[in-house]
């Protein structure tokens, strides 16, 4: 069996169908939309591909018109783009991200995998890092935890646990424009990234019509794959 898992798309359409994988199951770990131009189409292709998804912060905050909980840091991006992509979704779109679970238990092949978005203790929001998965591992019975959020890939092994961030598809922020998927076959992991028409997501954006800060803030963390 080959599982591809996902995550962190955030409306960048371009990306999702550049993926160069086939797949017995596609796993996306949340954050379709917002940041990208194309949150609409990104939402009605995982719902067509993908067998298993989790619930991300962005689609939370789409799903219930929710904007309080965002960072100083990304507030005004986060806050511009849910606006927009609220008004293009319709309310079977918006129903679907609000009903996401925000965790998934599952087992392939006798390996026991449990999904989240950021972490098991804080699912939307919690920011995991190496020094606290250990923590965060007590409450798994599981034994690979699958995490997105960061948009920063990582493997790590734990005593007999394993935690697996693929990084981001969408919005990468590995220092480099490439998007960032994993790979699970014959019960080995590995990380993956692939380039992808980036100048032609790029052109979607600034059709949008956004405050020329929010378009250049975007845009240039597509170009770089990092955030400044």
């Amino acid at each position: 069996m080959k599982l591809v898992i996902i995550s962190d798309v955030h409306g960048n359409l371009d990306a999702l169908q550049a993926l160069p994988e086939d797949y017995d199951e596609l796993w996306m770990l949340g954050d379709l939309v917002n940041y990208g131009p194309q949150s609409r189409e990104v939402v009605e292709e995982i719902r067509l591909r993908a067998s298993l998804v989790v619930q991300g912060n962005h689609d939370h905050a789409v799903g219930h018109d929710d904007d309080s909980r965002w960072s100083a840091r990304y507030r005004v991006l986060a806050e511009t783009t849910r606006r927009h992509t609220s008004s293009l979704l319709d309310d079977g779109q918006k129903a679907y991200l609000r009903e996401l679970p925000q965790h998934i238990k599952a087992e392939r092949e006798g390996v026991r995998f449990h999904l989240t978005h950021a972490t098991p203790s804080d699912p939307l929001y919690g920011r995991g890092a190496p020094d606290a998965w250990a923590d965060e591992l007590h409450a798994v019975t599981a034994d690979v935890l699958l995490v997105g959020h960061s948009h920063v890939p990582f493997l790590g092994q734990f005593g007999s646990q394993t935690v697996v961030n693929p990084g981001s598809i969408g919005q990468p922020r590995t220092g480099e424009a490439r998007a960032s998927y994993a790979v699970w076959q014959d019960g080995t992991f590995t990380l993956r990234s692939f380039a992808y028409p980036v100048k032609d997501t790029v052109t979607k954006l600034h059709a949008l019509g956004f405050p020329t800060a929010v378009e250049e803030e975007l845009t240039t963390i597509l170009r770089t794959g990092a955030v400044k």
